[in-house]
């Protein structure tokens, strides 16, 4: 696990309308549509100004730690000018102090995993955002990897 400092990233893309939490797995069924729309919309094609083709999955706003209720938003890099599109949402990630893990295995079940050992570990989360990158690695679901910027003290 590597730890480095991300400078302040703009996204545009979705953001759930309402906080949700990992209790009873609610995130899982409110993240999975937040995706399923995002896909079907086919938002990174009309996305403008994108920096790359990487989707971000964002957890931020954390009322507490990882039990707690928080923010969900998928989207893509933007320049920092780029006017966001009627229908679509912005989100600043402020520039801070990140501890990058790398999950691999069959999606989406690395991915649930890797939270898992986060949430178990021993690492000083700062509970500010919490990053997922999906780019290449990650389009074989067989055999995907995805990069966790998780925020640290």
């Amino acid at each position: 696990m590597d730890k480095i400092e991300l400078e302040t990233i703009k996204l545009i893309g979705l953001a759930l309308k309402t906080k949700t939490t990992n209790a009873l797995g609610q995130s899982g069924i409110d993240c999975g549509n937040l995706w399923q729309k995002f896909e079907n919309e086919d938002l990174v094609g009309k996305i403008p100004d994108k920096l790359s083709d990487d989707i971000l999955a964002v957890y931020h706003q954390y009322e507490g730690d990882q039990t707690m209720p928080f923010s969900y938003f998928i989207g893509c890099k933007v320049k920092p000018e780029t006017v966001v599109p009627e229908g679509m949402d912005s989100l600043i990630i402020p520039k801070g102090t990140f501890q990058k893990i790398t999950s691999r295995g069959v999606m989406p079940d690395c991915v649930a995993n890797t939270w898992k050992e986060i949430w178990n570990s021993a690492t000083p989360r700062a509970y500010t955002a919490d990053i997922e990158v999906y780019d290449q690695r990650s389009k074989d679901w067989s055999n995907a990897e995805v990069d966790f910027y998780i925020s640290v003290r």
